[in-house]
């Protein structure tokens, strides 16, 4: 049985709601818890978390569109009314991480908290909100691949309804959503058992570690895609940002170690011992 989703989950009051934005709205509450809980382990406050949300939220939608904008600049130069059309797509991941990192900056700069340490808090969080978030890709039938045959997908083990459902444009396509997913879901398994070890790793080394396994991940599976964002005809974007940024968090790791002032990442900071 042959089974293509519809990226319409239902309507209210004349209203399409897409599966898009109740798989991002559910990813960003379930996170957000995690991170709260986190947070409190760590010395900080649930309500900085709160807080934080209410501002990053909006202006990393702003930031990933402005970056989609900007690399697709002729596009939307001859067609300005769509600049604001988020409901048509474009939305950049990197556009909303780097968004959001400055606003982690000033928030905490504002609030005299260590910048690094709730880095280190949301991190986790952040790549596990990427993983689920991808599957909005998949409802939506977008961020795929070049063209394979139906054997190699069912040779992947995949269950039917995402086989069925990367019949696209008349041909099955690479599940480049699914290897993001479950780089990053690994990604966040990772990063709590690293953060689960006492006197392992330093403020700020979580944070760089999620930047290093991201950046590695989406460098080769941005090479599988069809939709990238370009530079002339040959550069990727993505893939370009995610080398410097691989590049760039090894070497802050190496500088950083070689300060002997750093304290560790404590998980028992904010918990009263009785």
């Amino acid at each position: 049985m042959f089974l293509q989703v519809n990226p319409t989950a239902f309507t209210l009051f004349g209203i399409e709601i897409q599966w898009y934005a109740i798989i991002i709205v559910s990813a960003i509450i379930l996170v957000s818890w995690l991170a709260s809980k986190e947070a409190v382990r760590v010395g900080l406050r649930e309500d900085d978390i709160v807080d934080l949300m209410l501002y990053a939220l909006p202006i990393s939608i702003v930031g990933a569109r402005a970056y989609y904008v900007l690399f697709e600049w002729q596009y939307y130069l001859e067609n300005p009314g769509e600049i604001l059309a988020i409901r048509n797509g474009g939305l950049a991941i990197y556009g909303g991480l780097i968004a959001g990192g400055l606003v982690i900056y000033f928030f905490t700069r504002h609030r005299f908290i260590p910048t690094w340490r709730f880095l280190d808090v949301a991190a986790p969080s952040v790549i596990l909100a990427q993983g689920i978030g991808r599957w909005g890709n998949f409802m939506n039938h977008e961020a795929f691949g070049g063209v394979v045959t139906k054997s190699f997908l069912e040779g992947l083990h995949l269950p039917n309804f995402i086989i069925d459902n990367m019949l696209i444009d008349g041909a099955y396509r690479q599940p480049t959503f699914l290897y993001e997913s479950v780089w990053n879901i690994l990604g966040f398994v990772v990063l709590i058992i690293l953060r689960r070890r006492p006197n392992f790793l330093k403020e700020g080394e979580l944070a760089l570690i999620y930047v290093v396994w991201y950046s590695l991940g989406r460098f080769f599976i941005e090479g599988m895609r069809t939709d990238s964002l370009m530079l002339g005809n040959t550069i990727r974007v993505s893939q370009l940002l995610s080398a410097l940024l691989f590049v760039a968090a090894i070497g802050l790791m190496i500088y950083r170690r070689k300060k002997s002032d750093l304290p560790f990442y404590d998980r028992t900071r904010g918990i009263k011992k009785g």
